[in-house]
């Protein structure tokens, strides 16, 4: 089955989280992150991609949500594993928005393409039942920071999706190393690979790595960059993909690029 998540045309630009949105008053609103607001308005400046995280709650429903627990980022406390859904919509995202259900987004935005990152053991089997209630395969790639819950993923859904590198194939991409394991990773619907500059001390991103990236047939995703000079030599060094918070900011600098789709073409690629 050919995998469409990625065919439009590079490079695009992903709406992290849903990105910052301004309010009336011209304020930025970081707060409101992974909430319908936030996806709703990178929609509405044209973006065709939209980043964003899923946990489950203790009677396997999936939330887009980035922390484990609602404490940092809504006025509601504990662990999202460990409370009913029941609880967890009750709790508000900046104490003013509800926690999205990742299903929820799907049929909002049909559309749209969402970049899905896994961040528990307790979401994949949730997840698979997402997927195969709303047929979004084709519009979905999956990641996340844990190899052995990607595999999992790789082995629970029903039909193949676009997935990002996990992180020992990152590293055998950052070496060059073009072992059988890495000559794999396509038959294996690894289609990108979504990589910070760096880690720790240690680079990611370089012209090295993006070459051994495309020799195998891979995009490379940067991740989270919020300052229009970095975004400029990113794209310079032949990156496919930025993944950012200001999607104003990162809207421009791929429009003075000629780089943005207009809305036939956003249209076209859906």
């Amino acid at each position: 089955m050919t995998l469409t998540y990625l065919d439009t045309p590079t490079p695009i630009g992903l709406a992290h989280r849903g990105g910052w949105l301004t309010d009336a008053s011209g304020r930025v609103r970081t707060e409101l992150e992974n909430t319908v607001p936030a996806f709703q308005n990178a929609i509405d400046l044209g973006y065709r991609y939209l980043e964003t995280d899923v946990h489950a709650t203790r009677d396997g429903v999936l939330v887009a949500f980035h922390d484990a627990t609602l404490d940092r980022a809504t006025d509601g406390s504990g662990a999202i594993a460990d409370l009913p859904h029941a609880r967890v919509a009750r709790a508000r995202v900046g104490g003013v928005e509800s926690v999205p259900l990742l299903e929820d987004l799907l049929g909002t935005w049909p559309e749209a393409r969402f970049n899905i990152d896994v961040k528990a053991d307790s979401a994949v089997e949730p997840l698979a039942r997402v997927l195969r209630r709303t047929r979004a395969w084709d519009r979905v790639c999956v990641g996340s920071f844990d190899q052995r819950r990607l595999e999992r993923v790789r082995r629970t859904l029903d039909r193949p999706v676009a997935m990002s590198a996990a992180p020992w194939d990152v590293a055998r991409l950052r070496l060059s190393c073009l072992s059988p394991l890495l000559r794999g990773l396509a038959r294996r619907g690894v289609s990108c690979a979504q990589v910070p500059l760096r880690a720790g001390n240690f680079p990611v991103v370089s012209r090295d790595f993006i070459a051994a990236a495309h020799r195998l047939g891979m995009q490379v995703h940067v991740w989270t960059i919020n300052d229009p000079v970095v975004m400029g030599r990113l794209l310079d060094a032949g990156v496919d993909g930025i993944v950012s918070d200001d999607v104003v900011g990162l809207r421009r600098v791929l429009a003075e690029r000629g780089a943005w789709p207009t809305t036939t073409e956003a249209r076209a690629s859906a």
